[in-house]
C-alpha cells in the first residue's frame, strides 16, 4: 500500500475530529495572549531576557500542542476506530508513521505562525526594551518555537499510544509541564535540563547558562520525542487492537 493514501486517510481524521483544530486555535490563542500581557507587564532588570519575554506564552500555550498530539492518537482508541484503522492499513509502522507525519505537519506551521504572531505583539509591548534584540535571535527564536511546539505534541503522541489513554497522558504530562516551569523555574546545571521541556524552551532564550545550548538543547527534546514514537510503536506492535 503506498503512503500517499494513507497520510490522506490520516489528515482527513485531524481535519474532521472539531477538537483537534480546536486544539491548534487554543494553541495559537493562548501562546499570543500571554506574550502580550507579559510584554506590556514586564518590568525589564538586569537579568530581563527580551526574547524569552517576547515568547514566554509558550509556557503555558505548549498544553495545547500536547493536547492535540495525544487527542489525534487517543481517539483512535475510542469506539473501536484503532480496529477499522488497521484494517485498512494492516502494517501498523506505516500506518502510525502516517499518523506521526500528520500531527508533526500542522503543530509546525501553526508553531511558527504562532510564535511569529507572540514575537510581534509582544515586541510591540515592550517597546524600546527589546531594541538589543537581533535579527538572527528572533529568527532563531521563531524557528525554534515552531520546532519544539512540533516534538512536543509527538512527545505526548508517543506517549498515548503506549498509555492507550488521552486521559492518562494529559494527566501525567500537564503537571510535569507545569512543575518544570514553575517549580523548576529558572535552575542550571542539575538534571533539569535535560527534561523536554526545559531542554527545548532554551531556544527560546537570548542568553542561556548551563551544559546545553538553543539547539542542543532542542536536540534534548526530539530525542525524547522520539523514544515516546518508538515506544508508542512498539505498544501498537506487541497490543491487540
Amino acid at each position: 500500500m503506498e503512503l500517499t493514501p494513507v497520510l490522506r486517510s490520516e489528515w482527513l481524521k485531524i481535519r474532521t475530529l472539531r477538537s483537534l483544530p480546536g486544539a491548534l486555535l487554543a494553541l495559537f490563542a493562548a501562546t499570543t495572549v500571554f506574550s502580550a500581557i507579559a510584554g506590556v507587564s514586564e518590568t525589564p532588570d538586569p537579568g530581563f531576557d527580551p526574547l524569552f519575554t517576547s515568547l514566554s506564552g509558550v509556557v503555558p500555550g505548549q498544553i495545547a500542542a500536547v493536547s492535540f498530539g495525544a487527542m489525534a492518537v487517543s481517539s483512535e482508541f475510542q469506539s473501536g476506530a484503532l480496529r477499522l484503522s488497521l484494517a485498512a492499513v494492516p502494517r501498523r509502522g506505516r500506518w502510525f508513521a502516517a499518523k506521526a507525519a500528520v500531527i508533526a505537519v500542522p503543530a509546525l506551521l501553526v508553531g511558527l505562525v504562532t510564535a511569529l504572531a507572540a514575537l510581534l505583539v509582544a515586541r510591540a509591548g515592550l517597546g524600546p526594551a527589546a531594541d538589543g534584540l537581533g535579527t538572527g535571535e528572533q529568527v532563531r527564536g521563531v524557528v525554534g518555537c515552531g520546532v519544539y511546539l512540533m516534538l512536543m505534541a509527538l512527545f505526548a503522541a508517543g506517549l498515548a499510544a503506549l498509555l492507550r489513554s488521552g486521559v492518562a497522558t494529559l494527566s501525567l504530562l500537564i503537571p510535569f509541564i507545569l512543575v518544570v516551569s514553575f517549580v523548576i523555574g529558572d535552575a542550571t546545571g542539575t538534571v533539569a535540563d535535560f527534561l523536554p521541556d526545559k531542554a527545548g524552551q532554551l531556544v527560546l532564550r537570548e542568553t542561556y547558562d548551563g551544559t546545553l545550548g538553543p539547539w542542543s538543547g532542542l536536540a534534548v527534546t526530539a530525542l525524547w520525542a522520539a523514544a515516546a514514537l518508538l515506544a508508542g510503536a512498539w505498544s501498537l506492535r506487541r497490543r491487540d487492537a
